[in-house]
């Protein structure tokens, strides 16, 4: 037994057990005769650094990783990063143009920037598995995984060659979030919406056969270079007549027509809306409806978001090449001085050529420019057809999603979704493999000289210089890091009980989609790793490790992420990639705000494991994890979790003083003493709440479990009991049997908190070793602990209760009564039946000890507290120990002071106008004041009655 330092310090113990651990193997997957268990973890940017976001999310992973190595399986944490396309591209673009004399991307070939990215990444790349070790995730870092890993890149090539044979894969001119900042099309989740102040212009648009005008209104008058027409709703009267009908638009004297469209809407402006199907998202499905073909839509911007020329010539030449802006206030002045603009008048009567406006305008989130929707020709998937059997896997429970609310997001986005576009106009990342001959026709194949062959010898190529999306690279993520390439064939699901089709969803067949049973089948060697050789599923694959047992993720990564897994996951290998989802809220602001570097409300993760510890952190993350909630960052919690740690550290050091050591056995000791029968119960009773809430995926009931039964049921109440008394000048013994089982008992917490606080307990756990019998294996890969109630001695339990709470409400009205704390008192019992008395007289010892009482027999005189606990009642005799009418005044006067402010708080809280007006953490502050005055008065109250 080493014995503790006397002041825990988690920067000592952390670096050296991580180190430990992974140096030792501890987090290699290496039980082959067990059920093996998967996890992947969502890979990092490769650029990345650690925020509270990937605290949370990989906490929650260590603990599942943890909890299920300790519960005997082959548990496997898959870690990697993702190559990141464009955050790692301006990386290295930044890098080059910082250094002497700048350079750019395009000063250098392809080959030889990308030569440099690869460098860069070597160097430099991979801070956050650095970090994502700090905080004590027991990945597999023998197996680390990359996107751009050359096995995982021959799966991406073949996902996307076999998707195109299938023609779930094509070519397509379509609206993108285009950068043009960075001159790429980019995902809906590198968009950022900002409020700007802006501009609402109202248009005449005359009519083609000179009739009159039809009034428009728009927030990017620059546009209407590109109308294409101008769509009014069937149903409003006053456009009836004029559906079919053209107008001549100014400036261009483009002819466009008069169409009907839902999109219209009467309530809104004039009712007749501009379309523009190459620069809105609404219009361009508009124009679709209308019969308008995409190659026909006109765009006016080139990739620098500047004005173009467009198909049929008509844009000015002193347009040409000027920027969005620059065009705007042009277009602006052109139609005022025209006679097409119409004025705002304000509630003042003044003239103005727009109505002010907040406009939600879409930002890259990375180059910081505005995105415009831009008609281009990109690779898109058929996403719609491959959501139909993820759809179904979630609605039959094949995929269970926690909690149950996302399924109805989950459920509307799928079966409303979009093309995929999953090409990129960047140099770093997956090339797009497709080959172009000079007609314009791609040859899609893995390799050169196989596109070559399909389109004939003597057709020179050109190789798209586009990439792929990194969302699509890893949605092969539960597969593909497991060494799928493509040239293994999926575990056909008729080989275990029904057939490989969707028709098994609709029809509730049972296939490996919905097993969650034992047996045992070997799948395909995972490279790296042995096939489990029994415990194995039914259906699995790569050594049984696919489909994955979990994944935990943000809620705002369903779609592009999770839902992009499930959809390849269940076409190339005929299984969902993972049997639970467990979607996680965001950590926010104390006040509840979303953290932003803009706010200046960002926590570093980093900065707290240095104050507090990771184990700290950790907890306080598990804790605060209720499923559907976000969580609020709060420092004090986290730096209450590491007065926990302390806590426990002083529990062990009070341990190795008394001579308790390590348990030697799993199960519980003998025991014949009431208090060690009781925290054996109490134990048990963890242990089962422990492992329900685990399964449920309740973090924060697991963790609070643990925390109430180390910190209130073993430290403050059984350490105490057992803790030795004085006899004259010595000090006493713990007697053996307490011993056996308080060593026992602190093996199950260490344990038990393992997976939430990894460090201290791994450092507890060998220090409590006893030096006959070292520890035989590190805490990392013990055995859980086993919730045997078949030995549980109910009465001893209620006994131990009934003492705790006796002892409590003594302590209370000691407390409240001012009682001085070392003034010994009589305790005289009313209305006690026999078993009570009994309990008295074998309680005795520890009344004395943890209350400050004697058990006297008859009544008692004079004034005196009460308590009551159960059918009896406690009192204890006050005369001559306090002034008993002082303690009245006090106590009436100290009820009056907080009855005052509790109705004058009432009162506030009853005014509408402060609750309409007020900020609504002055509310809740006010609320929270009333509840404390309300108790207060209340408990004050409980204490004067006490006096009689």
């Amino acid at each position: 037994m080493s014995e503790l330092p006397k002041t825990f310090d988690p920067a000592s113990i952390e670096s050296r057990w991580y180190a430990h651990w992974e140096a030792s193997g501890q987090f290699r997957p290496d039980r082959p005769n067990a059920e093996p268990w998967t996890i992947v973890n969502p890979p990092p940017n490769v650029t990345g650094s650690l925020h509270i976001g990937h605290a949370l999310d990989n906490t929650l992973q260590d603990i599942l990783t943890r909890h299920a190595r300790l519960k005997g399986k082959d548990a496997l944490w898959v870690v990697g990063t993702d190559h990141a396309g464009i955050a790692t591209q301006m990386v290295v673009e930044r890098q080059m143009g910082a250094m002497s004399p700048p350079q750019k991307r395009t000063d250098l070939s392809r080959e030889d920037f990308i030569a440099k990215v690869w460098a860069w990444k070597e160097e430099s790349g991979g801070e956050i598995t650095q970090q994502l070790r700090r905080l004590g995730c027991s990945m597999d870092w023998a197996n680390e995984r990359f996107t751009m890993d050359e096995g995982f890149s021959k799966a991406v090539l073949k996902v996307f060659v076999d998707l195109h044979k299938q023609g779930l894969l094509y070519r397509d001119k379509r609206l993108v979030n285009w950068d043009p900042g960075l001159g790429t099309a980019i995902s809906d989740l590198e968009v950022e919406t900002r409020e700007i102040k802006g501009s609402f212009w109202h248009l005449r648009y005359p009519l083609a056969d000179g009739s009159g005008f039809i009034e428009v209104a728009t927030t990017r008058p620059e546009t209407m270079l590109a109308d294409m027409a101008v769509a009014v709703n069937a149903s409003d009267a006053r456009y009836t007549a004029l559906i079919g009908k053209q107008v001549k638009l100014p400036i261009t004297g483009r002819l466009i027509p008069i169409i009907a469209d839902d999109h219209a809407d009467p309530e809104l402006g004039s009712g007749a809306v501009k379309i523009t199907p190459g620069h809105d998202f609404n219009d361009f499905e508009v124009g679709k409806r209308a019969g308008m073909a995409a190659g026909a839509m006109l765009n006016m911007l080139d990739a620098k978001a500047r004005v173009v020329q467009v198909s049929d010539g008509l844009i000015p030449a002193d347009l040409l090449g000027l920027t969005t802006a620059e065009a705007r206030k042009a277009v602006v002045a052109q139609l005022k001085a025209e006679g097409f603009l119409i004025p705002h008048v304000d509630k003042d009567g003044a003239e103005h050529d727009a109505e002010p406006r907040t406009i939600q305008t879409p930002y890259g989130d990375r180059s910081g420019v505005v995105i415009e929707p831009w008609l281009t020709d990109q690779w898109y998937v058929d996403a719609k057809t491959l959501a139909q059997p993820a759809i179904e896997a979630v609605r039959v429970g094949a995929i269970d999603i926690v909690p149950k609310t996302w399924e109805k997001t989950f459920f509307n986005w799928m079966e409303n979704i979009q093309p995929w576009c999953v090409s990129r106009q960047l140099w770093w990342g997956h090339q797009i493999p497709a080959w172009f001959g000079p007609d314009g026709t791609p040859y899609v194949a893995e390799t050169e000289a196989e596109a070559q062959a399909l389109a004939g010898s003597g057709v020179t190529l050109v190789r798209d210089p586009d990439v792929l999306d990194t969302w699509f690279s890893s949605a092969l993520w539960p597969f593909a890091t497991l060494g799928w390439d493509g040239t293994q064939p999926p575990f056909a699901l008729s080989e275990v009980e029904g057939p490989a089709t969707g028709d098994a969803f609709a029809t509730g067949a049972s296939t490996s989609l919905s097993t969650n049973g034992n047996g045992g089948h070997p799948g395909s060697q995972l490279a790296g790793h042995s096939a489990p050789q029994s415990g194995g599923r039914p259906g699995s694959q790569l050594g049984g490790r696919y489909p994955n047992d979990v994944l935990i993720s943000g809620f705002d990564i369903l779609f592009f992420w999770n839902a992009r897994m499930m959809m390849q996951g269940l076409h190339f290998m005929k299984d969902v990639p993972f049997r639970t989802l467990y979607l996680h809220g965001l950590v926010r602001a104390a006040d509840g705000a979303k953290m932003s570097k803009s706010k200046g409300n960002v926590v570093n993760p980093l900065g707290l494991i240095d104050q507090y510890g990771a184990d700290a952190l950790r907890f306080f993350m598990a804790a605060m994890e209720s499923q559907g909630r976000d969580i609020k960052m709060d420092e004090k919690r986290v730096e209450g979790y590491r007065n926990f740690a302390t806590k426990l550290w002083n529990a062990a050091r009070f341990a190795q003083a008394n001579g308790i050591v390590a348990s030697t056995t799993l199960e519980a000791p003998r025991a014949e003493l009431a208090v060690n029968k009781w925290i054996i119960a109490e134990t048990i009773a963890t242990v089962q709440t422990v492992d329900l809430a685990l399964a449920d995926y309740r973090f924060d009931g697991a963790a609070n479990a643990i925390y109430q039964f180390a910190w209130s049921r073993f430290c403050d109440w059984y350490l105490e009991l057992i803790k030795p008394q004085m006899v004259g000048d010595e000090r006493g013994q713990i007697d053996d049997e307490s011993k056996a089982v308080a060593g026992w008992v602190l093996d199950q917490i260490l344990v038990l908190l393992h997976p939430f606080m990894p460090f201290i307990t791994e450092e507890l756990w060998h220090a409590m070793a006893d030096p006959a019998h070292p520890r035989e294996h590190d805490l990392i890969v013990a055995q859980w602990p086993m919730a045997d109630a078949r030995s549980l001695d109910p009465e001893a339990s209620k006994e131990v209760d009934w003492l705790i709470r006796l002892v409590q409400e003594i302590r209370t009205a000691r407390n409240e009564l001012n009682v001085p704390p070392g003034a010994r008192l009589p305790l005289h019992v009313r209305d006690a039946n026999a078993a009570t008395l009994a309990r008295l007289e074998r309680q005795a010892p520890a009344l004395a000890r943890l209350a400050r009482v004697t058990h006297t027999e008859g009544e008692a005189t004079g004034g005196a507290a009460q308590v009551v606990v159960d059918e009896a009642t406690f009192v204890l005799p006050l005369e001559g120990v306090i002034d008993l009418d002082s303690e009245r005044a006090r106590l009436t006067k100290a009820i009056a002071a907080a009855e005052k402010e509790r109705d004058a708080l009432s009162g506030r809280l009853g005014n509408a106008s402060f609750v309409e007006r007020a900020k609504p953490e002055a509310v809740e502050k006010a609320k929270a004041d009333h509840a404390d005055k309300a108790a207060e008065a209340a408990r004050l109250q409980a204490a004067l009655g006490r006096l009689g």
